[in-house]
C-alpha cells in the first residue's frame, strides 16, 4: 500500500520533469529556423533590388557626383590627362551667374520651355479628345500623328531646317503666295528662337497625345452618358468631366514635358547651333557648346550650367509632388 504513492509520485515527478524539460530543447531549433527564414527573405529581397541599386548608382549617383566634382575644379584637357585639376570652389558658378550669356540663356530657356509646353499640351489634349470619339480611319490618323515621335531627332531637325530655309524653304514659299515677304527664320536674331520653338512643339505633340489619350480611356463612358441626359453639351462635359478627371495625368504629362524640354539640345543645335549669336541659346545648348562646341572646351563651366538645370528640374519635381499630395489630402 505504501509503494503505490511512491511509485505514483515518482511517475508524477518524472512526468513533470519530462513535461517541463521536453519543450526546452525543441524551442531553440524553432527560433533558429525562423531566424534563417527571415535572413533568406532579406537576401532574396536584396537580390531583386540589387540590379536597380546598381543602375541608380552607375547612371544617376555617380554622374551627379562627377558633375559636381567637375564644377568645383578647373578641368581642362591637360587636367583630364594628368588627373590634377585645380580646386576652385564656387568660382565657376560665379563666372556662370556673372556671364553676359546667362541672362539671355535663362530668358531663352523660359520662353522655349513654357511656350513649347503650353502648345504641346493644348494641341495634344485637343487631339486626344478628338480621337476619343471612334470614327472611320481614327486609328490610322492617330498612328500618323506618332510619326514625328518615331523619327530620329536629327532627321526631324534637318527637315525643319530645310522647311524654314530663307531662300528655298516651303514655309516661305507658302507665305509668299499670300503676299508675305521673305522671313529669315534661322538667320535672324528676331525669329531664330521662335523657329526652334515651333519645331519642338511639333515634336512634342505626339507624346502628349499618347499620354492624354490613355488617360481619357480610363474615364467611364457612363459619366458622359449621364451628363448628356442632364443636358450638358460637349464644351460643358469637357470642363466639368474631362478636364477635372484628367488632372493627375495632366500633371505628370506637364512635368515630364518640362524636364524633357529643359534638356533639349539636338533640335536647336542642328537648326541654329544656338545662334545667330546667342539669340536661340538655352541653358542646355550653352552647356553643350562650352563642353563640345568650341575648340577650347570649358568642362567645368559646362558642368556648372548643367547643375543649374538639374536644380531647376528638381524644384519643379518637388513642386509637383507637393501639389499632388495636396490633391490627395483634399
Amino acid at each position: 500500500m505504501t509503494s503505490t504513492p511512491i511509485a505514483l509520485g515518482q511517475r508524477g515527478e518524472s512526468g513533470r520533469a519530462a513535461g517541463a524539460g521536453s519543450p526546452v530543447p525543441a524551442a531553440p531549433p524553432r527560433r533558429r529556423a525562423r531566424r534563417r527564414t527571415m535572413s533568406a527573405s532579406q537576401w532574396t529581397a536584396l537580390g531583386f533590388a540589387a540590379p536597380l541599386l546598381v543602375y541608380l548608382v552607375l547612371f544617376y549617383a555617380y554622374p551627379l557626383w562627377r558633375n559636381i566634382d567637375l564644377s568645383v575644379h578647373d578641368y581642362t584637357i591637360r587636367a583630364f590627362v594628368q588627373g590634377d585639376p585645380e580646386f576652385v570652389g564656387i568660382q565657376n558658378y560665379v563666372e556662370l551667374f556673372t556671364s553676359s550669356t546667362f541672362g539671355t540663356a535663362l530668358a531663352n530657356t523660359l520662353f522655349f520651355v513654357f511656350v513649347s509646353i503650353i502648345f504641346q499640351f493644348s494641341l495634344g489634349l485637343a487631339l486626344a479628345v478628338f480621337f476619343r470619339a471612334n470614327f472611320p480611319l481614327s486609328n490610322l490618323l492617330r498612328a500618323l500623328f506618332l510619326v514625328p515621335w518615331l523619327l530620329p531627332l536629327i532627321v526631324s531637325a534637318s527637315t525643319w531646317s530645310w522647311m524654314l530655309n530663307s531662300d528655298h524653304g516651303i514655309v516661305n514659299s507658302v507665305l509668299q503666295s499670300f503676299g508675305i515677304g521673305q522671313i529669315n527664320w534661322l538667320t535672324s536674331p528676331d525669329t531664330s528662337l521662335l523657329a526652334v520653338t515651333i519645331a519642338n512643339i511639333w515634336l512634342g505633340i505626339p507624346f502628349n497625345l499618347v499620354i492624354l489619350y490613355s488617360g481619357l480611356q480610363n474615364i467611364p463612358g457612363e459619366v458622359y452618358e449621364a451628363a448628356s441626359l442632364d443636358g450638358a453639351g460637349p464644351w460643358r462635359q469637357f470642363w466639368s468631366i474631362t478636364f477635372p478627371l484628367l488632372k493627375p495625368v495632366s500633371a505628370i504629362t506637364l512635368l515630364l514635358g518640362l524636364i524633357y524640354t529643359l534638356k533639349v539640345v539636338d533640335v536647336i543645335w542642328v537648326m541654329t547651333t544656338g545662334g545667330p549669336g546667342t539669340s536661340s541659346t538655352t541653358l542646355a545648348v550653352w552647356s553643350y557648346r562650352e563642353a563640345f562646341g568650341t575648340g577650347q572646351p570649358s568642362f567645368s563651366l559646362a558642368a556648372a550650367v548643367g547643375n543649374v538645370l538639374i536644380v531647376i528640374a528638381l524644384v519643379f519635381g518637388f513642386l509637383h509632388l507637393r501639389l499632388q499630395r495636396g490633391q490627395e489630402n483634399s
